[in-house]
């Protein structure tokens, strides 16, 4: 069912390093996102993929993790992501993406999840560095990049309050709490027959 699907789907951070996600899974994964629907159906995304372990590290330098979480620099190795998918953006075929790579991770993400896999979409990036060791052409703009692998961490979704935070935590058995509005506060109005 897609609702339980969406409800396993988290910004996983941790992961079992040595667990391989290969080559063949990536693509597929991709595929997934190619088969999405796109803004005029333009189709302005590309992506690069990467299950080495030396271009892993070289991208996880040019990642940042987890904003909310002040005194925690990333994961650890050990911790860190098996596979990396960057998503970027052909200008030549259009000047802005519109939500194409929104569309684009949530499902490879969904995708993911039903293989067992997990991930984060990472926005904070070290974009001329990434683009110096991926060797990324200049028409291309570097939208995110998904980190995956096989989740090593546990995210729960609670119910957040009106007045509460929305900031996700994590508590001292290391479980990553993420508070979400309630629907009621949330839907401004409803019409219907």
């Amino acid at each position: 069912m897609i609702a339980d699907l969406i409800r396993r789907n988290r910004s996983y951070r941790r992961f079992y390093q040595n667990h391989p996600v290969d080559g063949d899974t990536l693509e597929e994964l991709v595929n997934l996102a190619r088969l999405s629907p796109s803004a005029a159906n333009l189709q302005p995304l590309k992506y690069i993929l990467a299950a080495d372990s030396k271009i892993n590290a070289q991208i996880f330098e040019c990642l940042a993790w987890a904003a909310y979480l002040k005194d925690w620099p990333g994961p650890q190795e050990g911790e860190r992501p098996s596979a990396y998918i960057a998503i970027l953006a052909d200008t030549t075929i259009s000047k802005t993406v519109d939500c194409d790579h929104g569309i684009a991770c949530q499902s490879i993400l969904l995708g993911a999840r039903e293989i067992g896999l997990g991930g984060c979409i990472i926005a904070s990036i070290n974009r001329e560095k990434l683009r110096n060791i991926l060797k990324i052409d200049s028409k291309y703009k570097i939208m995110l990049v998904i980190a995956l692998g096989k989740p090593r961490e546990e995210v729960v979704i609670e119910a957040a309050n009106p007045d509460d935070s929305i900031k996700y935590w994590r508590d001292d058995k290391n479980v990553h709490h993420v508070p979400k509005k309630n629907l009621n506060d949330i839907i401004l109005a409803t019409y219907t027959n």
